[in-house]
């Protein structure tokens, strides 16, 4: 992709918070169509697995910018601990830094309470109204996507790109899953994207950690160190 027209900047304070995200905000021209990569989780911790898997839907999709998105409180995981916002966010800046394309969105964190994809998704459709929305979500979200808070409007809002596994028929046809609760017109809506295998995970980060066991190679060296710092997943 050659270089964006001079209309493109960064910019555009929120009358609610100072920037979009952290670090420069975010403003386009309309005159110059954006892709735009929305990642939400947990990120305790953000991974190596995290990234490759972010730089890979950049790659695959022509991603001008994916903002990671820190949630407050998943309403998939309501009885779960977690790290505090602060700590899960300085890992996801540290990580992140020195990559032009990735960002730190931090709304769901600000709006506190239960964090659902519709507001995400409608706050960055205020803010680039003519730019096209990818919600990046895993294959095991399909099961119980229809009870997503609004889910028709979501797939109204952005297409949702369902990061798949590798798999074949015994002719070797690949598989792609299904979302059977979804309407027709509402499947048309998703896409789907092989995923690497990448046997890397929070849980296994906390747990290792907990027994005292290396994560080097699991997480950046700066997310490693924040880790260690403050005494992150320790049994004690």
């Amino acid at each position: 992709m050659g270089a964006p027209p001079s209309e493109y900047f960064y910019a555009f304070p929120f009358p609610h918070r100072p920037a979009f995200g952290s670090g420069p905000g975010l403003s386009f021209s309309l005159s110059f169509m954006m892709k735009i990569g929305l990642f939400g989780g947990t990120f305790d911790p953000v991974h190596n697995g995290h990234l490759i898997v972010a730089r890979d839907a950049v790659e695959a999709l022509g991603l001008d910018a994916l903002h990671f998105i820190p949630n407050h409180i998943s309403p998939h995981k309501l009885d779960l601990g977690r790290t505090s916002a602060g700590l899960r966010v300085e890992m996801l800046r540290r990580a992140i830094e020195g990559e032009p394309c990735f960002h730190l969105y931090e709304g769901e964190l600000e709006r506190e309470g239960v964090s659902f994809s519709i507001d995400t998704v409608l706050d960055f459709r205020r803010t680039f109204p003519g730019d096209e929305l990818f919600y990046l979500i895993g294959e095991d979200n399909l099961p119980d996507l229809h009870t997503w808070q609004r889910i028709g409007e979501l797939l109204e809002l952005s297409t949702f790109v369902v990061q798949t596994r590798d798999r074949r028929s015994r002719s070797g046809i690949p598989l792609t899953p299904d979302a059977p609760q979804l309407t027709p017109a509402q499947k048309a809506r998703l896409r789907f994207l092989p995923q690497r295998q990448i046997d890397i995970s929070a849980t296994e980060i906390r747990k290792r950690v907990a027994k005292r066991q290396s994560i080097r190679y699991f997480v950046p060296e700066s997310v490693h160190d924040i880790i260690t710092r403050h005494h992150l997943y320790t049994a004690s």
